[in-house]
C-alpha cells in the first residue's frame, strides 16, 4: 500500500491511465477485427469505409501511448496493403 501522498497520488494516477488505456485499446481491437473481417469476406465498399477509421484510431492510440508508435504504423501499413490487394482482384 502506498506510503506518503506522492504514492498514493500515483497510484490513482496509474488507475486513470489503465482504464483509459484498456478503452482505447478495446475501441482499436474491435475496429481491426471489423476491418479484417470485411476484408476476408471480399467486402470491398465496406474495407475501404472502416480503412480510413481504423487508421484514425490506430494514430489515437499510438498518440495517447496505449500502443508504440512502430506498432501503429505496421499495422496501418499491412491493413492497407490488404484493402489495396482486395481493390486489385
Amino acid at each position: 500500500m502506498a506510503q506518503n501522498r506522492s504514492a498514493e497520488k500515483r497510484v490513482r494516477q496509474n488507475a486513470t491511465r489503465r482504464a483509459r488505456n484498456r478503452s482505447n485499446l478495446s475501441r482499436l481491437k474491435t475496429d481491426v477485427k471489423r476491418l479484417r473481417t470485411a476484408i476476408s469476406s471480399g467486402d470491398k465498399d465496406e474495407a475501404i469505409r472502416l480503412l480510413p477509421l481504423t487508421v484514425g484510431q490506430l494514430d489515437k492510440a499510438a498518440k495517447k501511448g496505449a500502443v508504440h508508435d512502430n506498432k501503429a504504423s505496421r499495422t496501418k501499413s499491412r491493413l492497407t496493403r490488404h484493402v489495396n490487394d482486395l481493390l486489385a482482384s
